[in-house]
Order: C-alpha cells, then sequence, then structure tokens
C-alpha cells in the first residue's frame, strides 16, 4: 500500500454533526482526515498513527480537551504536534486558559469552514519554519530515521525544499509550472523511498539531513 501524500489531520468532536461538516470541508480541501469522539480515544489513535496536525473539541466527555492536549505536551515522542482547540466558549479567559494549557490556535464556534482551512495551513506552515529554526539552532528534536541508500532526484529535491518552507501541493505547482497530480506524486514518492508516513515527517528528514 502506498503512503499517502496529503497532510493527515486528527478531528476530535462529541457533536456528529461537526464532525460530519467538517471532515468533508478539510477533505474537499486536500486534506486526509480521521475522526474521535473524545479524548482518550483520540489519545489511543494518535499514539497509534502519524498525524500533521489535530483539531480538538474543549468540552468533551470521558477526557476534555485540555486533558488530551496536557497528555500530548508531556510525550516528548509528541509534544510537537499542533493543536486547534474548537469551543463555544469565547471569552477572553477561555481562550487564554486554551492557549496557556498548550493548544496553538483557539477557534470560537460557529466559525466559518473556510477560516478553519487558513488556520489549519497557516499552523501547518508554522510548525515547518519552527521545525527548521529549531534545527538550525542546533536545539534537540527527536531525529527522522531513514534507510541511508536513499537518495532523491534534483526535481525531488526542488519539491521536498518547497514543502519544508510550508508550501502547499498547489502552492508547489504553481511555483514549479507542472500539474499538481506531478507534485503529488513526487511526494508519494518519496515517502515510499522513506519509508516516512506524511509530508511533516518527510520535510523534518529533509531539513535534519540538509537537503534543503
Amino acid at each position: 500500500m502506498k503512503n499517502e501524500s496529503k497532510q493527515k489531520l486528527l478531528l476530535i468532536d462529541d457533536d456528529p454533526n461537526l464532525i460530519l461538516l467538517v471532515k468533508d470541508y478539510l477533505e474537499f480541501n486536500g486534506y486526509q482526515v480521521l475522526t474521535a469522539n473524545q479524548g482518550r480515544e483520540a489519545l489511543k489513535i494518535v499514539e497509534q498513527e502519524n498525524f500533521d496536525l489535530v483539531i480538538c473539541d474543549v468540552m468533551m466527555p470521558e477526557m476534555d480537551g485540555y486533558t488530551f492536549v496536557q497528555e500530548i505536551r508531556k510525550n516528548p515522542l509528541l509534544e510537537w504536534l499542533p493543536i486547534i482547540f474548537l469551543s463555544a466558549k469565547g471569552h477572553s479567559k477561555d481562550r487564554i486558559k486554551g492557549l496557556t494549557q498548550g493548544a496553538d490556535v483557539y477557534m470560537v464556534k460557529p466559525f466559518e469552514p473556510d477560516e478553519l482551512v487558513a488556520q489549519v495551513q497557516s499552523t501547518l506552515n508554522q510548525s515547518l519554519r519552527m521545525m527548521g529554526s529549531t534545527h538550525r539552532k542546533g536545539e534537540n528534536i527527536a531525529r527522522i530515521q531513514v534507510p541511508k541508500s536513499v537518495e532523491l532526484t534534483p526535481t525531488e529535491k526542488k519539491v521536498v525544499d518547497l514543502v519544508a518552507r510550508g508550501k502547499s501541493n498547489r502552492e508547489i505547482c504553481q511555483e514549479l509550472g507542472v500539474s499538481q497530480r506531478t507534485i503529488e506524486s513526487h511526494v508519494s514518492n518519496m515517502l515510499n523511498k522513506t519509508g516516512l508516513h506524511n509530508r511533516t515527517e518527510l520535510s523534518r528528514w529533509a531539513i535534519q539531513n540538509e537537503i534543503v
């Protein structure tokens, strides 16, 4: 089975209607989306699968969003994972609590689907930039391991350079003057070569090994 070149998101909410709406909208915009309806279930999923970003409701049964994000931030293998909080509580104190608990973005329900998509892409881009900055400063981040025999073609190096800068497949195809399907094929081929699971891992590997 081929690795998936789309950025992979986990959506956590106990409202099935919101799950359906948001999942469909994110998938329409090119993301791969898995879902969970509460934090305890989501923790198990995130420990078994690799994700680029998590979108999480705050008020949920069994384990709320605050506890979920605290558990993520305590795990050295997951602490880098970007998290967007969704909440019906829009007061300043609620926003402050969400951000101080460890969320990267706090969005208030109801929200425009286009705004969520924009926040997802912005947060993913910021995450990749931070990874690159952290590596250049020589700070300790988990090192991505791939076979030493892996070699990228000149075109693949151009593509992974743009991926590591936080560019979407659509932006890369416009910059290189090729179809989006061609870019998706290049990303998929690189994931297969390296054995990595998603664009975030690919970017981290490229940055750590100074391929970009």
